[in-house]
């Protein structure tokens, strides 16, 4: 049997050498669906990487307060993406925020409302700035510093706001002599009294680009707003070994506050990066079923050279028959012959798929993850694939007859 698959993997290697551009042509046309598949899978790792290590970074004592949806995650994430204003339908208040930094083991809770609006200053105005209403607690739970000035306090939150070092830089055209100044808001004079370090993280777990946003406070914005909506609340617990008691104590006050009403979701540890994991999760999904569709054109490619090279080899076919060789003797000799087309196409697909993961890398935050499943499970669609793809030509060949085929000549 060993001498056999030998024999078949010869005939097939010098087959596929005898025709090198148009096996190289076949083989690019697997790389390329190949290549995409790994360079979303790798980003796809690489931002769930990202979100899982900042989470690390702040430490095993958060926990995060989400208003929840009777809807499938599918659906809920389809319309945010496509919701103009998301956070209308927060169930979130600022008193929920009140009653769970009351509890002995809350050692800080801080409320995360987004709003978007118009900035302007002496020199710039800017639309669509995403404008983050938090309180005090934020710096307890989130590892940010500062290049100038300081964060909101109960002594300085009257008509003051914190700016993110990219905006301040949008604003004033420089970030170094900003603190101090004013920018208009709806109207409203607001005075700077810090600019935040560059960060450089535009995706984290609370979805909001700190380098881009000015931070208000929460009921700072509930007047300029009139409706503020909270997207989430960050809790530091203040007994890390408990956290699954702590969030029980979380959920039963808010049970309690909202009367009954559970429409919310308290999470710690892994389940922190939900909602952005599975919004990834699901546009990457979208994104590899367009990349298969490559795959599969390029498995059309391996099937029709496949079915050429039949018709080629017809004369060869039939003195093969003619001196002893088996129906299923010529059956595995083709399909070996594709499945190698597709399999180097496969190989060939991984590298330049990692290539172009890494060259992404040096323009964006993402570096390139690598993992033994991605390669197993590359290497097994491109097996697939040269089954699926290689099999009608290899029947076709297996069902020569032999006299008939002795007539060709190539």
């Amino acid at each position: 049997m060993a001498l056999l698959i030998k024999t078949h993997f010869k005939l097939a290697k010098t087959a596929i050498k005898e025709n090198r551009t148009r096996s190289f042509l076949t083989c690019l046309g697997i790389a390329i669906g190949v290549a995409s598949i790994i360079l979303i899978l790798s980003l796809m790792g690489s931002i769930s990487n990202l979100v899982k290590n900042e989470i690390n970074e702040i430490g095993s004592d958060l926990i995060v307060v989400r208003p929840s949806s009777t809807k499938d995650s599918v659906t809920s994430i389809v319309e945010e993406l496509t919701s103009s204003n998301t956070f209308q339908k927060s169930n979130l208040s600022i008193s929920d925020v009140s009653a769970i930094a009351d509890l002995e083991d809350v050692a800080a809770a801080a409320p995360i409302s987004v709003s978007v609006n118009t900035i302007a200053s002496e020199k710039n105005t800017f639309s669509s700035v995403p404008i983050l209403g938090t309180n005090d607690d934020f710096i307890k739970i989130e590892p940010v510093t500062f290049k100038f000035g300081s964060f909101l306090n109960k002594a300085n939150n009257d008509k003051t706001v914190v700016l993110g070092s990219t905006l301040s830089l949008a604003l004033f055209n420089t970030i170094n002599s900003t603190v101090g100044k004013t920018v208009t808001i709806m109207g409203e004079k607001y005075m700077i009294i810090g600019v935040l370090d560059e960060i450089e993280k535009s995706i984290n777990f609370d979805n909001i680009d700190l380098d881009n946003a000015l931070i208000i406070d929460i009921e700072n914005l509930d007047k300029l707003t009139g409706s503020t909506q909270i997207q989430q609340i960050n809790i530091k617990a203040s007994n890390t070994d408990s956290l699954a008691k702590v969030s029980t104590e979380i959920r039963e006050k808010l049970v309690s506050e909202k009367h009954g009403d559970e429409n919310f979701t308290v999470s710690y540890g892994d389940e922190i990066t939900h909602p952005a994991s599975s919004l990834f999760t699901v546009v990457s999904g979208m994104l590899t079923v367009v990349a298969a569709i490559s795959l599969v054109v390029g498995g059309i490619g391996v099937m029709n050279i496949m079915l050429v090279s039949v018709a080629e080899r017809n004369h060869e076919i039939g003195i093969r028959k003619a001196v002893g060789a088996s129906s299923r003797n010529i059956l595995m000799q083709f399909l070996f012959e594709a499945l190698i087309l597709s399999i180097l196409g496969g190989i060939f697909g991984l590298v330049l798929g990692y290539i172009l993961a890494f060259l992404l890398s040096i323009i964006t935050p993402f570096a390139p993850h690598i993992s033994i499943e991605i390669i197993l499970i590359t290497l097994l669609t491109t097996f697939v694939v040269g089954i699926i793809f290689g099999i009608y030509p290899a029947l076709k060949a297996a069902a020569k007859n032999p006299i008939e085929s002795l007539k060709h000549y190539r």
